[in-house]
């Protein structure tokens, strides 16, 4: 085999067919789209329509509930800050809070702070200030000697419109 004599398998490149260009070609006039219409036209979107009857997606029944006020915790488990604080990627001295688990890589996520499960076996001293903590989890906590403070954890969006004086707590200051 030579370099020049290498090419494609029979039928893996399909030219493309050039629609409109008289009616000798086969695709000619009307571009094998049929008459007028809907799907004569550019921009058709028809998948699910069902002639005007009430679509089948449409007539299945809706379930559960989406809570736009839900808050977005980061959780983490004991055992894993235990593992961390074995390994040396979190110090024992320092306090334990979003930031410090952010950026030992266990807390992702969580715009509204980070929460403490107590799933795991947990031994170190350590103090936390966490935006949430589990009973389970506090209770193991104290045990081990530690302490764990909770805060309530500003949203980044709250922040800004504070610091623009539009929250109601600033506006009514303002009259």
């Amino acid at each position: 085999m030579k370099l020049n004599e290498i090419n494609d398998n029979e039928g893996a490149r399909h030219r493309r067919i050039r629609v409109g260009r008289g009616i000798g070609s086969g695709k000619g006039k009307t571009s094998g789209r049929g008459q007028k219409g809907q799907t004569s036209r550019s921009g058709v979107s028809i998948n699910g329509f069902e002639g005007g009857q009430m679509p089948l997606h449409m007539r299945l029944p809706k379930r559960g509930f989406n809570n736009i006020f839900a808050k977005d915790y980061a959780e983490v488990n004991l055992g894993a800050i235990q593992k961390l604080v074995d390994a040396k990627a979190l110090d024992a001295k320092a306090v334990i809070d979003h930031a410090a688990l952010k950026a030992a890589g266990v807390a992702r996520g969580g715009k509204d702070g980070v929460r403490v499960l107590g799933k795991g076996e947990f031994s170190a001293k350590l103090n936390f200030v966490v935006a949430g903590v589990s009973a389970g989890a506090k209770a193991a906590i104290e045990k081990a000697g530690g302490s764990v403070e909770v805060i309530a954890v500003v949203p980044a969006a709250e922040k800004a419109a504070a610091k623009k004086g539009k929250t109601p707590a600033a506006k009514k200051a303002g009259k």
